[in-house]
């Protein structure tokens, strides 16, 4: 099964797109810390069923706080096939950052608008 991690800083979108994706129905705030920990669903694409899993928000992978340490440990040690980061448009340069610390990992990334 496909595993896709769903990244990015804190109030970017990333439960809502989880929500659509799953069909689930995980509460959403506006305001960073609503998710602290991994919540994970599925769906299915042209027959085969691919796990999502919504991380908590962080600016980087430098583990700090424990949801960062969450976000963090999922994306180094679980291995996902692909780590979706959504970011906000409107504050580029600081949502980059984290994206760059994913690439140079090696993971594969979709960046999100």
């Amino acid at each position: 099964m496909k595993v896709i991690g769903l990244a990015g800083n804190p109030n970017t979108g990333k439960t809502t797109v989880f929500n659509l994706l799953t069909g689930s129905n995980q509460y959403v705030g506006n305001w960073p810390g609503v998710t602290v920990e991994k919540k994970e669903g599925f769906f299915e694409l042209n027959g085969e069923k691919i796990k999502v899993v919504d991380l908590p928000g962080v600016y980087s992978l430098y583990a700090y706080s424990i949801d960062e340490k969450i976000a963090r440990n999922f994306i180094v040690n679980e291995n996902p096939d692909c780590v979706v980061v959504i970011v906000d448009a409107s504050n580029l340069e600081r949502n980059l950052y984290l994206v760059l610390q994913i690439l140079e990992l090696g993971k594969k990334v979709v960046v999100a608008l």
